[in-house]
């Protein structure tokens, strides 16, 4: 028993030295060039660089849920959406939701990192990525959704 613990505990400390790891700086210098780097320099002034998501605005794509997405996340009850403040759509679809009484579940992919790891896993390229019962839909149309729901039988 006590070895398992030491490999738990050893595994979670390279988990956290990974993470930290993938933190990238940016900061300028007194010639004005620009530099990005893992390390901050030693003077004040750099900005951590945060991966930016994008807008989902191809066509909406309805497909079965990956098969990772089958536990917890692909629900059977509530819309689960994966969305972020910014997002025109996401905005659409919350106040598609809003008007017509669908209960929703959303977890902001930026404000929470494990939201994020899931939206990765579920093969997120962009918001929203919705999910009910086992369908996906990337991207919001009215149209799209109501299909999805015919299909669900609601």
């Amino acid at each position: 028993m006590t070895r398992l613990r030491f490999l738990v505990a050893m595994l979670a400390l390279l988990a956290a030295g990974a993470a930290a790891a993938q933190t990238i700086y940016r900061w300028t210098d007194d010639k004005g060039k620009v530099h990005y780097t893992s390390n901050p320099p030693p003077k004040a002034g750099a900005s951590e660089v945060r991966e930016r998501v994008n807008s989902y605005s191809g066509p909406v794509e309805v497909q079965r849920a990956p098969a990772a997405a089958k536990g917890k996340s692909a629900v059977a009850g509530p819309v689960l959406m994966y969305a972020t403040s910014w997002c025109g759509y996401c905005a659409k679809a919350r106040a598609y939701f809003a008007k017509n009484g669908i209960a929703y579940v959303e977890h902001d992919i930026e404000q929470s990192a494990a939201a994020n790891a899931e939206f990765k896993r579920l093969g997120g390229k962009g918001v929203p990525l919705i999910l009910f019962g086992r369908q996906t839909m990337s991207g919001f149309s009215e149209q799209s959704f109501d299909a999805l729901l015919a299909r669900a039988g609601r």
